[in-house]
């Protein structure tokens, strides 16, 4: 195979997702594979982390397996394997990377340990590899809401960041509290759908105070405003409550952008595939004359294409990880001085 040099497999379990994938040079995906956990934790309304754990145990292997397939390469084939050892749920990330170790250690290649929301950063390069730097990244998911300037690979200023839930947690609970199911992102965008998204004034938190996110209160006021109007209709409530979390992130997603002189806006993460959320930013950045840089639905959520991109990149720039290097579920994105 040309170039086989500088294929890595990458591999992601920070949550409830087994994906595995082979990307060549950072950039041209060869396969990826995500196994979901989805129904899995419908019947809890949330993720449980111990049967999450267990779920990879049992996936991880043929997700790989399939994974190598479908790219048509071997374990002697790879230049690395890349693993997420941070953020994440403790026990989902170990399988992840003691899986990525062994192989590692089986094929003779380094290991490379990825940041997860790293990966996510350059997600945006596997879907738009002409980006001019600087942008300002938006990454929205279940676990984070941050704003950074991406100065370019590796180099990353933090310009705000949630104070309380993160944005897809707030969606998670809304859905939780009106009945709409789990993952709460889809349902609140499908019930919404058919709402008025001007029937609540909910609050937009921090609207016009700096570049940080709040959203706890604004998932109070839901429930508050529910409990006052008993009848009000699911729609309605889903569709307010989505428009004031577009309205925020969109507006300080743009306001960071003017900061920092971005030379265009990427949206990242689970969030990013909200449709809402996309129109809203793609015409706001019309208005100022920067591109927007949306991901494909395949990389806003988690993925190993991304962690395969970032490992393959940091092995060039950084080196490979040590093999006694542990999981961190509390790991922080790298940021320059």
């Amino acid at each position: 195979m040309t170039d086989a040099g500088a294929l890595v497999l990458g591999i992601e379990t920070s949550c409830d997702d087994t994906a595995a994938a082979v990307v060549r040079s950072g950039a041209e995906v060869l396969s990826s594979v995500v196994s979901s956990q989805v129904d899995l934790h419908a019947l809890y309304g949330g993720v449980v982390p111990e049967l999450a754990g267990r779920a990879h145990l049992e996936l991880l292997t043929p997700v790989i397996g399939e994974a190598l397939g479908r790219a048509a390469v071997r374990g002697k084939d790879l230049r690395a394997v890349a693993a997420t050892i941070g953020p994440g749920l403790i026990g989902s990330l170990l399988v992840g990377v003691s899986e990525a170790k062994a192989l590692s250690l089986a094929w003779g290649v380094p290991f490379a340990g990825v940041n997860h929301l790293e990966g996510h950063l350059f997600a945006a390069l596997l879907d738009h590899p002409g980006i001019e730097w600087p942008v300002a990244v938006l990454l929205v998911s279940g676990g984070h809401t941050l704003l950074v300037s991406m100065e370019g690979p590796g180099r990353y200023r933090l310009l705000g960041q949630t104070l309380d839930d993160a944005a897809g947690e707030a969606f998670d609970k809304v859905a939780r509290f009106l009945g709409l199911g789990y993952p709460g992102g889809p349902a609140i965008e499908r019930a919404g759908a058919a709402g008025d998204g001007s029937a609540f004034a909910f609050p937009r938190p921090l609207l016009g105070d700096g570049l940080d996110f709040s959203f706890s209160g604004l998932k109070t006021a839901v429930v508050r405003a529910v409990r006052a109007r008993p009848d009000a209709s699911d729609p309605d409530v889903a569709a307010s409550f989505q428009q004031a979390v577009v309205d925020v992130l969109v507006a300080k997603a743009l306001q960071g952008a003017v900061a920092v002189g971005a030379r265009g806006v990427c949206l990242a993460g689970g969030v990013a595939a909200n449709g809402v959320l996309r129109g809203a930013i793609t015409e706001g950045c019309a208005e100022l004359g920067l591109p927007a840089y949306l991901p494909s639905m395949a990389t806003c959520t988690d993925n190993a294409a991304m962690i395969a991109a970032a490992g393959w990149w940091q092995l060039e720039h950084v080196g490979p990880t040590p093999l006694d290097a542990g999981a961190d579920p509390n790991l922080r994105l790298p940021l320059l001085a």
